[in-house]
């Protein structure tokens, strides 16, 4: 599997609607369960948030990026809206809420890598269907959209609106797990994993049978194709054609898991508008998945282009 573009081949444009949130982190031995105080070994801020993770993460590996989103006009908002111009983000198309603060996710690392996150969506939560009507044109002009669930469900309805209208490829991550009106099911990709399978379908995820079982479920729901995403294990495809592939992910020393899934599905919305197959391009979203979970972060632990064809050529040996 090569997934180098052809020479002269322009990048595929990718549209993200979604959150962008200062990320406050902090590392510890064990997250503390309910009543309990435990000390921490470091703190840190680092740039988040799912949709601008994805952004990132499709900039990263090639891909001409827009971020349409909202971000409040607080001090955080100044450094989020610089990281993003940093990565090459088109970032015409994030508005400045005025008296609100920035989206920001509280973050609890384990030395094991396993993490528990709280979001306060603040400007993400404004971000409406107006917001992202007047803007149907950056839609239209793209070869993919991707969109999760820290915004206003609404406001991702009209976005996934405005892609099918205009045949624009529908990528959907949802997250964070939430029940959903069927018509958001109805995408061209939908991207879960486990807990989010099972929120979605009420079937339990736990193996590669029962992700079949789930993804089977959605497609019957009105999603296309549909790639479960199994953690160490890889994910589990079923495309509109009927197969149904397991893909093994690679193994590595896990250090935090906090963005595995955003750099998944922004390396498989990439390959995909590249040309490559369904398969080919699980592949890759599980490289950069993994790759991801060897730093600590969200966005800094982005994999580049060239990781990852170094990661897919040591996957061959």
């Amino acid at each position: 599997m090569s997934m180098t573009n052809s020479p002269g081949t322009r990048p595929p444009l990718i549209v993200v609607v979604g959150s962008i949130n200062m990320d406050l982190v902090a590392r510890m031995v064990h997250l503390p369960r309910p009543g309990e105080t435990v000390s921490g070994e470091s703190f840190q801020t680092i740039s988040g948030g799912k949709g601008a993770n994805q952004a990132v993460a499709a900039s990263r590996l090639g891909a001409r990026v827009v971020m349409i989103g909202r971000l409040g006009d607080d001090s955080f908002g100044t450094t989020l809206r610089q990281n993003l111009i940093a990565e090459g983000i088109d970032t015409d198309h994030v508005i400045e809420t005025t008296g609100c603060s920035s989206g920001v996710a509280l973050i609890g690392v384990e030395s094991t890598g396993a993490n528990a996150i709280t979001v306060i969506p603040a400007a993400n939560g404004r971000l409406s269907e107006d917001d992202v009507l007047s803007r149907r044109a950056i839609i239209a002009a793209a070869n993919a959209l991707i969109v999760q669930l820290e915004t206003p469900i609404p406001t991702v309805a009209a976005a996934l609106r405005i892609a099918k209208q205009h045949g624009v490829l529908s990528v959907l991550d949802p997250a964070p797990a939430a029940p959903l009106p069927e018509a958001l099911i109805q995408v061209d990709i939908l991207s879960p994993n486990q807990s989010e399978a099972e929120t979605l379908t009420g079937i339990c995820v736990r193996d590669w049978d029962s992700a079949e079982s789930a993804a089977r479920e959605l497609q019957r729901r009105g999603a296309k194709d549909v790639v479960i995403k199994l953690g160490s294990s890889g994910a589990c495809l079923c495309s509109h054609d009927g197969k149904v592939q397991r893909i093994s992910a690679v193994s590595a020393d896990i250090v935090d898991t906090t963005a595995a899934g955003d750099a998944f599905t922004a390396a498989l919305t990439v390959a995909r508008c590249e040309g490559h197959s369904l398969a080919d391009a699980t592949r890759f979203g599980c490289l950069a998945g993994t790759l991801a979970c060897t730093r600590f972060g969200a966005q800094p632990a982005m994999p580049t282009r060239a990781e990852l064809e170094r990661w897919t050529e040591l996957s061959k040996t």
